[in-house]
């Protein structure tokens, strides 16, 4: 088993790869700490929407308090599909807030605890933050945007804090459920299981200070979106 990870804090913790996470985290002897719009069972949690930066913040200090903080992962995620001109502009904008904004305010807030441990984050891209598609405008932004983000926190944060970039192929998780059929993996796309993908985020959050993943990619042998 990986080394104790500590206390993480999780964004997306109720769902998909931030539940995977979570779980991980728990199994290898660690403190979860849950970040998502909805109460996340098990852990202790804050009901937060990643939209809104400041209220982020505010929910990552009451969940650390004076607690040493160990490690974060921005898993939490949104989509809309479709045209530029024909997607709602509020929802489009929502992508990029959520997605981009979000996790730099989730960081911002717990980097003073992370620096006193000299902890980790892992910051959750996608392949779509590498190259595009039609019809996902604010995806591909707000993710293009992770990895611009995080590439430069990893030369702000050189030998303070360890950074990774994370970038998962497709995944089963519920994260197309809600798309339009067009928009959704076909019923015989070969996915991981967001479970495979948590233990390699353990890896990165395990590492000796000083020691870093930088960057991380994770799909199915049979991904379509990379390279």
């Amino acid at each position: 088993m990986p080394d104790d990870p500590g206390t993480v804090l999780v964004t997306g913790a109720a769902s998909g790869l931030g539940a995977a996470v979570a779980a991980a985290v728990r199994a290898a002897g660690g403190t979860v700490l849950a970040l998502d719009r909805v109460p996340v069972e098990g852990y202790r949690s804050e009901v937060v929407d990643l939209s809104e930066g400041r209220a982020a913040e505010e929910a990552v200090l009451r969940l650390v308090g004076e607690h040493p903080l160990h490690g974060v992962v921005t898993a939490a995620g949104t989509d809309v599909c479709g045209p530029l001109d024909e997607v709602d502009p509020i929802a489009w904008e929502r992508v990029v807030l959520v997605n981009l904004l979000g996790t730099a305010a989730v960081v911002r807030a717990a980097l003073p605890s992370l620096r006193r441990t000299k902890g980790k984050v892992v910051t959750v891209a996608s392949t779509l933050g590498h190259r595009v598609f039609p019809d996902a405008t604010a995806y591909c932004a707000s993710k293009f945007g992770v990895v611009g983000f995080t590439r430069a926190l990893q030369s702000e944060l050189k030998g303070q804090v360890g950074v990774t970039l994370l970038t998962p192929g497709g995944m089963h998780t519920a994260f197309f459920d809600d798309r339009e059929a067009q928009y959704k993996p076909p019923p015989d796309a070969k996915l991981n299981r967001p479970e495979d993908v948590a233990r390699t985020v353990l890896h990165c959050l395990t590492q000796p200070p000083g020691c870093e993943v930088r960057e991380l990619v994770v799909t199915s042998s049979w991904e379509g979106s990379w390279p």
